[in-house]
């Protein structure tokens, strides 16, 4: 029957450290928080996993703080919070753009960073951004706490180095110099999944991730070296051609896509780099 939930198990720790315990003694279980996707997936009838642990309610997950360099983002931080951040509005305006076209309000009051993060879609909003930014994910388990680059955190698509038993409970990003930047190409501007979604930072060391165009969000190491290297707008189009892998799908063509990233890119840089 579709979206029954009468074989279904909800766990609900009282805090970080009894989520943690939950994982490592009565896993498998799938965490859970805004579910924005899963209801989606319970809906149509999708939804595989049985056994679900509710982390909505830790608030210590929830905070956003600057600590030096260092800007912090707890990972159940919802878009809405993002938007509403001053420190994040300073730090990291980029991420607030990409906040800002995820969803209407209802999803961005409920959907959270980590939840896009470790969802794992390559069509994430966010995830262009810390991509480009060199976020930090920040990994715990009940035996202790690790940080991945972001740009190693995904191992193919909808997967990750992240364990079972191991929960996202931040996102660190170091200050980041030089022009922020931020689009989304999709059916409309909000409430749609997108097509391409691209940011970067400008400078004499560019940097460039995409999304929507690959199995991962790429960051488009070559072509942030073409740019550097003030390549023509032709050359620097034929290298990031190569870098992409995207396909055909109810959403778009591998060529529109293609024609797409093509044309951001020129806008990146005529926006945010000087020549």
């Amino acid at each position: 029957m579709l979206g029954t939930v009468s074989n279904r198990q909800l766990l609900q720790p009282r805090s970080l450290a009894d989520a943690l315990r939950m994982l490592r003694d009565e896993g498998p279980l799938t965490p859970l928080a805004g579910c924005t996707d899963l209801y989606v997936s319970l809906n149509f009838g999708t939804l595989r996993p049985q056994r679900f642990l509710d982390l909505w309610g830790l608030r210590e997950l929830r905070s956003i703080r600057v600590r030096g360099e260092i800007l912090s983002i707890g990972a159940l931080s919802t878009f809405t919070d993002i938007i509403r951040s001053r420190d994040v509005n300073r730090r990291l305006p980029m991420l607030v753009a990409a906040a800002r076209e995820v969803g209407g309000a209802q999803i961005q009051n409920r959907g959270t960073i980590g939840g896009n993060v470790a969802n794992a879609s390559p069509a994430g909003d966010s995830l262009p951004v810390l991509a480009a930014a060199e976020a930090i994910v920040v990994l715990r388990s009940a035996s202790g706490t690790r940080r991945v680059d972001f740009g190693s955190f995904y191992t193919g698509y909808r997967t990750s180095v992240a364990r079972t038993d191991e929960l996202i409970v931040a996102l660190e990003v170091p200050r980041v110099h030089g022009r922020q930047w931020f689009r989304k190409v999709g059916t409309r501007a909000a409430q749609s999944i997108s097509k391409v979604v691209m940011a970067g930072v400008g400078g004499r060391e560019p940097r460039l991730a995409v999304g929507s165009v690959a199995p991962t969000v790429l960051r488009l190491r070559k072509t942030e070296m073409a740019l550097a290297a003030r390549a023509t707008s032709a050359e620097t189009g034929r290298v990031l051609l190569s870098e992409m892998a995207p396909i055909d799908d109810v959403r778009s063509t591998a060529d529109y896509r293609r024609r797409v990233a093509v044309n951001l890119l020129a806008r990146f840089a005529a926006e945010c780099l000087r020549r």
